[in-house]
């Protein structure tokens, strides 16, 4: 897919655990996230529901967040960017726990002038601690290609995100760090910013008594039997994943000391 397109597809994490439903459905944003800051005027789902525009002025953006919580599983997106000149916008698609020790998965899409290129901006927290960043220029196309891997080295005494989930989507003001660490701020000449998300599908496993709709699930199977429950990148994809890091990385907290100032953590020295 086109950079010039402006339109991004990800998935989103892999989460471990036990006693969960399994749940595959698709692109009802009326039905399957609420409004967790902003308002429908910043959040306007389309009528049936496959479309969500989210909006950024001067008076607020938005914030939705997904009724269900996942333990882990493959999410998809078709994110259409803010056009035109964007610096110091902040749009997402990450999970998120509930609380402030969160665990989380950043995927942060920073606006910039309309002849420069977007930058993916990702962290990994666990329970509250992030500072795990790196950046990306956006290549070619992003569909099925891997950009980044969190291995698990709790064995290692490393902790590892394993916390319930919410999918959260959200287009915000970031511009006291988002574009030339905070130098350039919004031009809100150019208001309102809008970003669209559609074709959102989850094939995930939801905490049990969780719910994805609006009412509880009443299911209570395990799922350590999905595919996604022990998820590998095969030959291919990693070979994609080093090439995406030759070539497109701009910003590593395992290799940069001023994203990792007290010295970089200990996965960094892991293979």
């Amino acid at each position: 897919m086109g950079a010039t397109s402006k339109t991004i597809q990800l998935f989103a994490f892999l989460l471990f655990s036990l006693s969960l439903v399994h749940l595959a459905y698709g692109n009802n944003f009326s039905a399957q996230f609420e409004i967790a800051w902003g308002d429908s005027e910043h959040a306007k789902v389309s009528d049936d529901g496959s479309v969500l525009p989210l909006t950024l002025d001067q008076s607020s953006g938005a914030r939705l967040q997904s009724h269900g919580m996942y333990q882990y599983g493959r999410f998809d997106m078709l994110i259409k960017l803010v056009p035109r000149n964007s610096q110091g916008t902040v749009t997402t698609f990450y999970p998120s726990s509930d609380g402030s020790d969160q665990d989380e998965i950043d995927f942060e899409f920073l606006g910039n002038y309309a002849d420069k290129e977007y930058v993916l901006h990702t962290n990994v927290w666990t329970r509250g601690t992030g500072h795990r960043e790196q950046q990306f220029r956006l290549c070619w196309y992003v569909d099925d290609t891997p950009v980044r891997v969190f291995k698990n080295y709790t064995a290692e005494g490393i902790q590892y995100p394993y916390l319930p989930m919410r999918t959260l989507v959200s287009i915000w003001n970031g511009d006291s760090w988002a574009t030339d660490n905070g130098m350039t701020k919004i031009d809100w000449t150019q208001a309102p910013f809008t970003s669209l998300y559609t074709n959102y599908t989850a094939s995930a496993c939801i905490v049990a008594n969780s719910t994805a709709n609006g009412s509880g699930s009443g299911w209570t199977p395990d799922c350590s039997t999905n595919t996604w429950f022990n998820k590998t990148l095969n030959s291919d994809e990693m070979k994609n994943l080093t090439w995406v890091h030759d070539n497109y990385i701009i910003a590593n907290y395992c290799t940069d000391t001023y994203l990792s100032p007290n010295g970089f953590p200990p996965e960094c020295y892991l293979s």
